[in-house]
């Protein structure tokens, strides 16, 4: 039977196959709503056969927004028009994860169609906040975080779950990559401060870790929860991926199920885009933590991502620009691994013409 389309179980909750669809921001909401181009963009990766459908970044406040445009669940209006959308999902037979996110530093910021730069007050725009007054280069200088700060993020990520399960969400991840809040406290390219909160390794996870632990406390125990890292900065200095795999272990302890492996976005560095470029660093938080892994980055054909699969470096593969090529990307890799998988009955006559 190929690999990738065995189930996999996380605590109360089974995906169908190891094809995720990763988180891809789609810079398209007002006031953090969601609305019918989620409902399709989601919707169609469900109907095309994979097994977890992940939500954009979506953020726990208003000024955790990457754009004036990123979807939030930061209210009660929010979380109703997610529970619409999580439940077509469901309907076809995946499961609907949501990500949870703050974007620190990298806040207030264009659309990339609209090119890099500041979203200015006047525009819609607001002060960012981070671990340190430490801008990302090209961007606002951020307002440091203090411990009234550091508690709202805390509070934040717990409403935003509760109203995650009150949407019917069957997984929650936690954004911890691409040089976004957490990633920025983890990272000793961000994070110069010198409290509980910085300093040595164990001081600049505490912040992460107990969002895991504050999290786990409302998320059910039957429901699985995921850590999105970024296993490199790719930069001297920066985060590693021994990093990588001290957080893995210490989330795992925390009741963290899977770490979904990307890298990257707290530095401007030159990163070597090769196919399965990222899928090292999954399989060495997998050995090395002893905790499930995702691998994500030029995943494209479905004997590579069998492959990553088989040679144990990953359990599922997460699949982005992929995937808005081909919403049915899942449906044609089952053809070409020949595992059987059910089509929509509406599209079944496509599938046997």
């Amino acid at each position: 039977m190929s690999r990738l389309f065995e189930p996999l179980t996380l605590r109360g909750a089974t995906a169908r196959n190891r094809i995720w669809v990763a988180p891809m921001c789609q810079y398209s909401a007002a006031e953090g709503m969601p609305h019918d181009w989620h409902l399709v963009h989601l919707g169609a990766r469900a109907v095309g056969g994979a097994g977890v459908v992940l939500t954009e970044a979506t953020a726990v406040s208003p000024e955790g927004r990457i754009s004036p445009q990123d979807t939030g669940i930061w209210n009660d209006e929010q979380a109703a028009v997610w529970a619409r959308i999580a439940a077509f999902v469901q309907g076809q037979g995946a499961l609907a994860g949501i990500q949870l996110a703050h974007a620190g530093r990298k806040a207030s910021t264009r659309r990339p169609w609209e090119g890099r730069g500041v979203v200015a007050a006047e525009d819609g725009g607001w002060t960012p906040v981070g671990p340190s007054a430490l801008a990302f280069p090209g961007l606002a200088e951020p307002l440091a975080l203090d411990d009234d700060g550091i508690a709202k993020v805390r509070a934040d990520f717990v409403a935003a779950t509760r109203r995650a399960l009150s949407a019917g969400f069957d997984l929650v991840e936690l954004h911890a990559a691409h040089g976004y809040l957490l990633h920025e406290f983890l990272s000793p390219l961000s994070n110069t401060r010198s409290d509980c909160y910085g300093g040595d390794l164990a001081g600049r996870m505490r912040l992460p870790l107990e969002i895991v632990e504050d999290v786990r406390t409302v998320w059910p125990q039957d429901k699985p929860l995921v850590l999105r890292v970024s296993a490199s900065d790719w930069t001297e200095g920066g985060w590693t991926p021994e990093d990588s795999v001290a957080l893995a272990k210490e989330a795992a302890a925390r009741g963290v199920d899977l770490v979904d492996c990307s890298s990257g976005g707290n530095a401007l560095t030159e990163i070597p885009l090769t196919p399965g470029y990222q899928v090292p660093f999954a399989a060495a938080v997998r050995a090395g933590a002893g905790v499930p892994t995702g691998a994500v980055g030029l995943i494209t054909d479905p004997a590579q991502a069998e492959q990553i699969l088989a040679d144990g470096h990953a359990d599922v593969v997460l699949l982005a620009r992929e995937l808005l090529r081909d919403p049915q990307w899942p449906l044609h890799a089952a053809a070409a691994l020949g595992a059987e998988v059910s089509w929509p009955v509406q599209y079944e006559r496509a599938r046997l013409a």
